[in-house]
């Protein structure tokens, strides 16, 4: 299942003698309310490090938006490859700190005194999005309470189990819980990989959460907080290249999971009572957690303790598995014009995630919500890359 815009090449193009930038830079205007005419002015940022192969398939979907951005800014942050010579052949902006800063948000935050529009798209450097992305983002900010946007995200590629089994996961969540939480107006997260940001709230916050290893969350979590809005845009799609590989596969569910427990160490007591709504996903996604192991235990209780047929209990649990999930993959399927069979052949291979997810899980439960407030770990401090 790899949509059309993944197939972008990611061959270096020729530098043209007209540089992109200098014209973008011209329509960029700077304000701190809407212009008169509606028109919210946008700047993509893209923090890169060592991104050589993945960054020319992001460049080419940003540039082949059907409402361009007004600039695009790339972050070489400290890479080693030729990742800022790649940049600038597109005629991008190319932004270098003198040292790597260590994580997406440091490299984020660098290049926001570069920015003057009303609004900032930050996108993945391994990232692909549709080409209508931005126009179909955009309307979200004509609500003036509305702080973060963030679309629909799916898999480019699936070629190894790991990358079945995640492009399973994001079927499943930006099809069922996503919009779900839309509803209630208390999305759990707007996706690092392509959010859209009002910069004057962004900059008022005091830009991009470092304080946290999972920065999308934070803000999505904070704004709500302060009363202000973070919108899930269904038909805004994005394609992110997820890990290929365990090794890598280990190190993001780790920063991910680890950064869900930072968060809810610092935000869920307030989250209580000033957004209980998405309080009470927190809370189940706790409590998905803490039971997980005694779903996935319960065939063997079942034959075990009540001497129920190894075949029954099975049975009985794989229907009850397929009854959870089938239906919701049926409808994303049939909403991104999917092959079905193709859907179906994937789903096996996300039991491999969850196994890690459910891992890391608890590694981060008892790290970030036992072990740092007894201080007895720092919690995870040092991000790394998923890829």
């Amino acid at each position: 299942m790899t949509p059309s815009p993944a197939q972008t090449s990611t061959a270096t193009p020729t530098p043209t003698t007209t540089s992109p930038t200098a014209a973008l830079t011209q329509a960029t205007i700077s304000t701190l309310t809407p212009p008169a005419d509606g028109r919210l002015t946008l700047t993509v940022i893209v923090p890169a490090h060592n991104e050589e192969h993945g960054l020319p398939a992001t460049l080419q979907s940003l540039q082949a938006q059907s409402t361009p951005p007004d600039k695009i800014i790339v972050i070489d942050d400290g890479s080693t490859d030729r990742t800022g010579e790649v940049a600038a052949s597109y005629g991008v902006t190319v932004l270098r700190p003198p040292h790597n800063l260590g994580s997406k948000a440091r490299a984020q935050n660098y290049a926001l005194p570069h920015c003057d529009t009303d609004l900032i798209l930050a996108v993945d450097a391994d990232t692909v999005l549709a080409p209508d992305y931005i126009e179909r983002i955009k309307p979200a900010f004509t609500d003036p309470d509305v702080g973060v946007a963030a679309g629909n995200v799916q898999t480019r590629f699936t070629r190894t189990p790991w990358e079945r089994g995640r492009s399973t996961e994001y079927l499943f969540g930006f099809h069922w819980h996503r919009p779900i939480q839309q509803l209630a107006n208390s999305p759990m997260v707007c996706s690092g990989c392509c959010s859209v940001f009002r910069r004057t709230t962004l900059t008022a916050f005091g830009g991009f959460p470092e304080r946290t290893i999972v920065e999308d969350m934070d803000f999505t979590w904070s704004q709500q907080l302060e009363g202000r809005k973070a919108v899930y845009v269904s038909d805004a799609m994005a394609w992110a290249a997820d890990p290929e590989t365990l090794t890598y596969l280990r190190k993001q569910v780790w920063r991910w999971m680890a950064g869900f427990m930072q968060n809810v160490r610092l935000h869920l007591p307030r989250l209580l009572t000033r957004k209980p709504m998405l309080a009470t996903w927190i809370i189940l996604a706790l409590l998905e957690i803490l039971l997980a192991p005694l779903w996935w235990a319960t065939p063997l209780l079942l034959t075990f303790t009540m001497h129920e047929p190894v075949a029954r209990t099975l049975t009985w649990w794989v229907g009850g598995e397929l009854l959870l999930t089938v239906p919701a993959l049926l409808y994303a399927a049939r909403r991104r014009r999917l092959p079905i069979a193709q859907v179906l052949f994937n789903l096996p291979f996300v039991y491999l995630n969850k196994a890690v997810n459910l891992y890391y899980a608890w590694k981060a439960l008892v790290v970030e919500l036992v072990m740092v407030p007894l201080r007895l770990s720092r919690g995870l401090l040092i991000y790394e890359k998923g890829r």
